[in-house]
């Protein structure tokens, strides 16, 4: 290793310091844990030079030489791009936030960095800066900015090789941790230096090295110790699938909501002290599949925000905009779609804690104050609803039109019996749940 290579990592490593055994949040992270957990909804973007692929983001890791898929750079020119016209359609839809991919796994960051000439605007003829563009437009419209930053790169050879990446044919000799963590911290000082306000940082990658025979030291702690004294009310989250770590503000769980694990990623216990958020895919593919038509329904992703809410977490959606830098036009109708409900029906998801029962296949529960909110899901519903509360029930609504329901206590079961109306039976696109709104009191 160079000098001068060992005397910066030296510097960074004193820089970074060792975060505290016994974490507390600042004051200024504990505002941004409120203020993210009453917004419930953001927007994921996954957008690189894989998009010109259009087989999704992983597209390096599937047997293509990493000096060939570089070139792609080279021909990375979104003509169509538009930071208003994204964070308008985004705003419109209710998100109140985006996490943008600043750099994926395949190492191309989409950023001005002094590290590297790969990048969006030293690496292409398109030589604009999209972060700086849609942090801009981001601070004009009141959205929040979080940004995704991959840990794991099958690009940069200075990279310790994890269990992915193997047929990039980079020379895995030049391995250098020390090398490859300076680079890492360097660009995070970039990203939280010259881009504003920024939220979040959501990191990726841990896992490559969850197949280790010796267990692989990320050093996060002086990473995060990093992060929270560049920007004192930026809250630090990573996506490793294992429970929360020091220094860590917010709990990822990927395509589940908290407490399921349908997909395999959400074996983590669910922590206590900090807000939750469930990363989710419109489709299959997180970056741009052309063939990846199967999207979920307006439905689906409604009731899938109701489920979120219900556990008192965030839904991210990830959407992944088209190589000439469009969001995909069934992408756009979604967000339509989810915006005019929300536009309707927020009051119920904004804001709200995780309801008394937890989501249920009927449908699912938010609370706010002495509010409960009860989603039922039109095509479960009978003639009555049964709910085991522990609260007292002073009267019962529907949510939009105000028609009260009879509600009575079942003395033998215990269970608060709600009348329905028979029109709760329509289980219309337009209904994806028939909301109840329950006056309770201790």
């Amino acid at each position: 290793m160079k000098l001068k290579t060992i005397i910066i990592s030296l510097l960074l490593a004193i820089a970074c310091g060792t975060a505290r055994a016994d974490y507390t949040p600042s004051p200024q992270v504990r505002q941004s844990q409120k203020e993210f957990a009453s917004d419930r909804f953001g927007i994921f973007i996954h957008w690189g030079i894989y998009s010109l692929f259009a087989q999704g983001e992983w597209f390096l890791n599937y047997g293509v030489r990493d000096d060939e898929y570089s070139k792609a750079a080279r021909a990375f020119y979104p003509i169509d791009f538009s930071a208003r016209e994204w964070i308008d359609a985004i705003k419109d839809s209710g998100a109140r936030y985006i996490t943008f991919t600043t750099r994926h796994h395949d190492g191309f960051s989409m950023f001005r960095t002094a590290e590297s000439d790969y990048n969006i605007v030293d690496g292409t003829p398109f030589r604009r800066d999209i972060l700086r563009e849609l942090s801009d437009e981001c601070q004009r419209q009141g959205i929040k900015l979080h940004l995704y930053y991959s840990q794991l790169d099958w690009h940069r050879t200075d990279y310790p090789m994890g269990r992915t990446g193997h047929e990039t044919r980079r020379d895995s000799t030049k391995a250098d941790w020390t090398a490859y963590y300076g680079f890492m911290n360097r660009q995070l000082t970039e990203l939280l230096t010259n881009y504003g306000p920024i939220r979040a940082i959501w990191f990726d990658g841990y896992w490559d090295h969850d197949q280790d025979s010796v267990p692989f030291d990320w050093q996060l702690s002086g990473q995060y110790d990093l992060i929270h004294r560049l920007q004192p009310g930026c809250m630090v989250a990573n996506n490793h699938h294992e429970d929360l770590k020091e220094g860590e503000d917010i709990q990822i769980f990927e395509r589940d909501v908290p407490g399921e694990n349908t997909a395999g990623y959400s074996t983590q216990q669910m922590a206590d002290a900090v807000p939750l958020e469930t990363c989710q895919t419109m489709n299959g593919m997180w970056g741009y599949k052309v063939r990846d038509t199967d999207y979920k329904s307006s439905k689906e992703l409604i009731r899938l925000l109701m489920r979120c809410s219900g556990m008192g977490a965030n839904l991210l959606l990830n959407i992944g905009p088209q190589p000439d830098g469009q969001l995909p036009a069934v992408s756009l109708d979604r967000l339509k779609e989810i915006g005019a409900w929300l536009r309707a029906n927020g009051e119920t998801i904004y804001g709200t804690q995780a309801g008394d029962i937890s989501p249920q296949p009927w449908g699912a529960t938010t609370r706010k104050g002495d509010r409960l909110f009860v989603f039922l899901f039109p095509e479960k519903a009978g003639g009555e609803l049964r709910l085991p509360l522990r609260c007292k029930v002073r009267s019962a609504v529907e949510f939009s039109s105000r028609q009260k329901l009879p509600v009575s206590r079942d003395r033998k079961s215990g269970e608060t019996v709600i009348s329905l109306p028979y029109r709760a039976s329509d289980p219309s696109v337009s209904n994806p749940a028939f909301i109840i709104e329950l006056q309770t009191k201790p």
